[in-house]
């Protein structure tokens, strides 16, 4: 009995010991989903001094990951039925860790290739992280979405900001300071090796991924895959052209660059919390409410506000932003019944919506300049807002995308 007892605690502890390295490998691939690429913008002065590349190649060194988000995603849940997810999770951070250190060997070539691996293997994460919390989770989806997207924000954040200060201050240049996020992908792939061992549940993993669903037949789907899209639209515009925007009337460069860094942080405590309030609502329409308020408000007052309160604008600016990003990442889960369909619906909005977002600065940038101002693509902006509000509507309803209405 005492025997039967204690290989029943030893189970116990072995499953929880499990679940924790899961937990944390999901929090470390969730924090190479960003940082790899919010890190090259602070640096893009050096990169072109170095590298001799002009501003149009240099603007191109951060589409072409959103580029290859738009082509890999509606493939990474087919490749994780083919192959299983685990092996297609570990071979997408070698990717990443690859792509990291092979763009700082050469020239502006090896740059571009090192570039466009890192954004395959952060395309094929975005899409399978989903499926595998509702996978593995499936009673703790908003907390654990809300836990790696959290991770994804703030080290996207923090390599925003200390880029600069790891090139200048360390000096180890460019090329060191993008190299040091490689130790953040090693963290994470030694934590995935022990899912390695569940290779032999390929089979029942691979069925898990099945989907009969045709998202691109779903009207649901294309609600949710439109409002990722415009969510990501926005959030890529502000990223790119805030700073701009606020020099143009006459904020200082260091000023104007803080400005940006708070629209990030602003974003931190929601980026968790807005999920798990998701998860706990059979409705999101109040969620979606307060984006659209959150929205409004905060692109509004950017153009035809108080230019004193411009860290408010922008604070609201990036609370909405997170509002809609935990809500989009939510419906993944909360719009469908499975974990193949929730990575199908996942790829087919994140390939349509990276690439509106990969699309968006240059639109921004041509409408400033056919305009010389920058109220009328701000109002593109707001336009945006109230179309993700609409979509919004629809996708927080409670029902699922193979109901097909």
């Amino acid at each position: 009995m005492k025997s039967t007892e204690k290989t029943a605690s030893t189970r116990l502890e072995w499953r929880m010991s499990e679940s924790f390295i899961l937990v944390l490998a999901l929090i470390l691939v969730g924090a190479n989903l960003r940082a790899p690429i919010t890190s090259i913008g602070p640096l893009l002065g050096s990169i072109k001094e170095s590298t001799g590349i002009s501003n149009t190649l240099a603007g191109m060194i951060t589409t072409v990951p959103l580029l290859a988000f738009a082509i890999l995603s509606p493939f990474a849940s087919k490749l994780a039925r083919k192959f299983g997810m685990e092996k297609v999770i570990l071979c997408a951070l070698l990717f990443i860790a690859f792509g990291a250190i092979g763009r700082t060997f050469f020239g502006a070539g090896s740059l571009f290739l090192g570039t466009l691996l890192v954004g395959l293997g952060i395309a094929v994460c975005n899409v399978l992280l989903p499926g595998l919390v509702k996978q593995e989770f499936p009673d703790k989806v908003g907390v654990m979405t809300g836990a790696y997207t959290l991770s994804m924000n703030i080290c996207g954040a923090l390599a925003s900001g200390i880029s600069i200060p790891l090139a200048v201050g360390l000096g180890i240049g460019w090329k060191g300071a993008l190299s040091c996020w490689v130790i953040l992908t090693l963290l994470a792939i030694v934590s995935w090796l022990p899912r390695m061992r569940s290779v032999r549940r390929s089979a029942a993993v691979s069925a898990s991924y099945e989907s009969h669903v045709n998202m691109w037949k779903s009207p649901l789907a294309w609600q949710i895959t439109i409002f990722m899209g415009l969510q990501s639209f926005i959030f890529y515009n502000i990223v790119t052209w805030l700073p701009e925007i606020l020099m143009d009337r006459g904020m200082v460069a260091d000023t104007a660059g803080w400005m940006l860094s708070l629209t990030q942080f602003a974003m931190l405590p929601f980026t968790f919390l807005v999920p798990i309030l998701a998860s706990r609502m059979k409705s999101q329409l109040p969620l979606v409410y307060v984006t659209a308020l959150l929205y409004t408000a905060g692109i509004l007052g950017l153009i035809f506000g108080n230019t004193a309160l411009v860290p408010l604008w922008v604070s609201l600016i990036g609370i909405a932003g997170a509002f809609s990003f935990g809500l989009v990442m939510m419906f993944f889960n909360l719009r469908t019944k499975t974990a193949g369909e929730a990575a199908e619906l996942s790829g087919m909005a994140q390939s349509i919506g990276y690439l509106m977002a990969a699309v968006g600065p240059m639109m921004f940038g041509y409408l400033h300049d056919i305009t010389a101002n920058w109220t009328i693509p701000l109002l593109l902006l707001f336009a945006a807002s109230m179309i993700i509000f609409l979509c919004g509507l629809g996708a927080a309803k409670n029902r699922f995308v193979s109901e097909n209405k």
